[in-house]
């Protein structure tokens, strides 16, 4: 994808995610239940790789490293993830003397050493330069199992289509400045919703490549709502979830729920019955999207732009997964961010977490 912008650090997209967590064998767990299989195993230390299209899932059991740390601290979560760049060494110089705070991630012999510098909650992003089959850090640093294919389809999800970070209250527009300043981040959406009884904002930023996607979010309310349950369980601002994108998502569907994925609670009928009324023409199979409890954004004014989404429940502690297929649009589902809002306001109050209009 074209530059959008200025890209001072040549960031040009994901690298990986890296997991950890005091059972390391229920992320496994969890990434064969979305598609991934294991493909490599690191030449040194307890780390696993795992797949899907040109996804990678790095899993990182290694004792005493700094994802066991952040494991233990947020229980099994995202431990830090990886951006691409054209110069890992000229981008950790640019991100440093633009105000990162660098990470030391222990190497041993015959091993890459790869930049990092201190992200949200504390975990690393790290600074990747070697990614070309045959040179990449996967090839240098691990070792491929036998017989494997190297980048198993899974169930179609192909690329992280964006990362998503819930911060505490007032603290927004700190890690917004925080992307900007160091990678040239602009704000790509700003959502203000509000529910019954709690709310939250949400400022969606892009990188300069297009390519990297991190909205974060922020509770609106002053009671116990649904960023605010998010950071009281994991322990502190980290990744709420990792949007995984598709180009047949009834299919990918169908494959998530055959494997064991829960997914979240459905929308109401009514939201089904209205999208003819909001996206007039959208051509989407409605009862199909129905049964699977697909969501439906965009619009259909002139040309068609379409975005189809589902969420998984919590599978990693409080963190979940979202599930996309774009068709032109490339927004967050802003139509279907109140509906869903709504939703998971209604299973708080199921539960008693909420109840009582905040004053």
């Amino acid at each position: 994808m074209t530059d959008l912008f200025d890209n001072p650090v040549g960031l040009c997209g994901f690298e990986f995610v890296e997991f950890s967590g005091p059972e390391p064998d229920q992320i496994a767990q969890v990434f064969k239940l979305l598609g991934f299989t294991l493909v490599a195993k690191h030449r040194s230390k307890a780390v696993e790789l795992y797949r899907q299209g040109g996804i990678n899932f790095v899993l990182n059991r290694e004792p005493n490293s700094e994802a066991y740390y952040f494991g233990q601290e947020h229980g099994n979560s995202a431990a830090g993830m990886a951006f691409r760049v054209h110069d890992s060494h000229k981008a950790y110089r640019y991100a440093l003397d633009h105000g990162a705070r660098p990470m030391d991630i222990p190497t041993g012999p015959m091993e890459l050493h790869l930049p990092a510098i201190k992200g949200i909650g504390g975990a690393p992003i790290y600074l990747i330069d070697r990614f070309e089959d045959g040179q990449s850090i996967y090839d240098i640093d691990f070792e491929f199992l036998d017989g494997i294919d190297r980048h198993p389809p899974g169930y179609g999800f192909y690329v992280i289509d964006h990362l998503t970070h819930n911060v505490y209250k007032g603290r927004m527009a700190y890690w917004a400045n925080f992307y900007e300043k160091l990678f040239n981040f602009r704000e790509l959406r700003y959502f203000d919703i509000r529910g019954e009884y709690t709310g939250l904002t949400s400022k969606a930023m892009t990188a300069p490549d297009g390519l990297i996607r991190i909205p974060l979010n922020e509770e609106a309310s002053n009671g116990t709502g649904q960023i605010e349950e998010f950071l009281m369980a994991f322990n502190g601002e980290g990744i709420q979830h990792i949007a995984l994108r598709c180009d047949n998502l009834i299919e990918a569907v169908d494959k998530l729920r055959a494997g064991g994925i829960e997914l979240m609670t459905p929308p109401p009928d009514t939201y089904y019955e209205m999208l003819e009324e909001r996206l007039p023409g959208h051509g989407e199979p409605t009862e199909e999207l129905k049964a699977r409890g697909i969501l439906l954004d965009g619009s259909t004014e002139g040309e068609p732009k379409l975005l189809l989404q589902i969420f998984s429940a919590n599978l990693l502690g409080p963190v979940f997964f979202e599930f996309i297929q774009r068709k032109k649009d490339e927004g967050f589902g802003e139509g279907n961010f109140k509906a869903l809002f709504e939703s998971i306001e209604r299973d708080q109050i199921a539960r008693g977490v909420i109840g009582n209009k905040d004053s």
